[in-house]
């Protein structure tokens, strides 16, 4: 293990409330976390303010929801965390939900019902359901309120990932 050294700032308590919260959905101590902070930024730093992906196999998906819709993922998070005993992150609740809609689409695809008759009980599923008029939206750049996914990472540190 190397050598350790105390660091110690004055920030505003506005600052801290973000690094607290990101921190705890991270799972990660409070010197683990600014670990990860500093070094990703100074790594930043020398690619020119680009994020380099250590292994090119992930992708972040960013996108905005409703407050509402947000405060409910809170508070599930809050309850499974007080259920299991164990933190439950956005991150892995979110992935888990993908993750089990691809599962049950991949499971419809392999055994098809006849064309344009659902199986009973069958749900349509979001990618599915589309309002009138539905289709695909023009994105506005990253930062502008945009929903959608982000191919490149850049400027956006992994801490938006959960």
């Amino acid at each position: 293990m190397p050598a350790t050294k105390n660091l110690c700032a004055q920030i505003s308590l506005e600052l801290h409330q973000k690094i607290s919260e990101a921190r705890e959905e991270s799972g990660l101590t409070t010197a683990q976390y600014i670990t990860n902070l500093l070094i990703e930024y100074y790594e930043m730093k020398e690619n020119g303010g680009n994020t380099v992906m250590t292994n090119n196999k992930s992708r972040t998906l960013a996108f905005q929801i409703e407050e509402d819709l947000f405060q409910r993922i809170k508070t599930h998070l809050e309850r499974e965390t007080r259920r299991t005993g164990r933190k439950l992150t956005q991150r892995e609740f979110v992935l888990g939900l993908i993750e089990d809609a691809l599962d049950a689409a991949e499971r419809r695809a392999d055994s098809p019902e006849p064309e344009g008759q659902p199986s009973e009980g069958a749900s349509v599923s979001p990618c599915e359901a589309q309002p009138e008029g539905g289709g695909i939206q023009p994105q506005d750049g990253p930062g502008e309120g945009s929903e959608g996914s982000c191919e490149d990472e850049t400027g956006l540190p992994d801490s938006q990932d959960e």
